[in-house]
């Protein structure tokens, strides 16, 4: 493994955890930043979904009580860590159903840079319009979502199997225009990611693992251990920044990285 492919595993693992809960789509960065650079990583894509864990694991450390409290609850009856267990359980269904059925489709056609530059695009346009358009919230707690939201939400975010719709983006404006608030919805993007991205990764580490080697793992690890500081500073600071500044800013940015994307590519021809 030489110097520059451990530089671009670094890379790619610190856009990827500054990404993963941002609504800027995490997958999008990484596939348009695997073209610029020419990043030759495991086959299958499998670099770009496994260091997606690095991330998960940053939010089971900053969320490690409320994660704790649900675990340590379930065996007592405890009303409320059953509900919250059930309530993801429910929202992270609709995402293993048709991940599996649409895996081999979804890396073979839509992992293109021209598709995410028009996905950022649109995003981007999307959550400045819902934004305005939201109704008000009348949930201001993950603890308080009904199963039916919960589904709903988990709806919205199989959306985001497209690259650059943004998991924590269609999960989020999904909650938004199903009257959860910014912060809860923001949180349950959190929480939710666990057990998908964990399924993703098991599932893609499943389909590809003939093919991986030593080199392939070791460049893996790299990228997971960038992700996994990388997020933990975005983990701690999302949350307070939405409840002060919304959505908006993520949108402009989206639509400015999507459209200098898109003049690259052409400029390419």
């Amino acid at each position: 493994m030489d110097t520059q492919s451990i530089a671009q595993a670094i890379l790619l693992g610190i856009v990827e955890g500054l990404t993963e809960f941002l609504p800027v789509s995490s997958t999008a960065h990484l596939i348009m930043l695997v073209d610029l650079l020419g990043f030759a990583g495991p086959p299958g894509k499998v670099f770009e979904v496994v260091i997606q864990l690095g991330a998960i694991l940053a939010v089971c450390v900053v969320f490690w009580r409320k994660l704790w409290d649900t675990a340590a609850g379930l065996p007592r009856g405890d009303r409320t860590a059953w509900h919250f267990a059930l309530a993801l359980l429910v929202a992270v269904l609709p995402a293993l159903v048709i991940g599996a059925l649409a895996h081999g489709f979804i890396k073979r056609v839509l992992f293109s840079p021209w598709v995410v530059c028009a996905t950022l695009i649109a995003g981007g346009v999307a959550i400045l319009v819902i934004e305005r358009m939201a109704p008000k919230p009348k949930v201001a707690d993950v603890d308080a979502l009904s199963y039916r939201t919960a589904l709903a939400i988990g709806l919205c975010q199989c959306v985001a199997m497209i690259p650059g719709v943004s998991r924590s983006g269609a999960i989020i404006m999904g909650g938004l225009l199903l009257g959860v608030e910014r912060r809860a919805a923001t949180q349950f993007a959190f929480f939710l990611a666990i057990p998908t991205m964990v399924a993703a990764t098991a599932y893609d580490l499943y389909k590809n693992w003939a093919a991986l080697d030593g080199a392939g793992l070791e460049i893996i690890a790299i990228g997971f251990g960038a992700a996994f500081l990388a997020s933990l500073v975005v983990a701690k600071a999302l949350i307070g920044f939405v409840g002060r500044h919304g959505f908006a800013p993520f949108a402009w940015y989206r639509i400015a990285i999507g459209l200098a994307m898109l003049a690259v590519l052409l400029a390419r021809g």
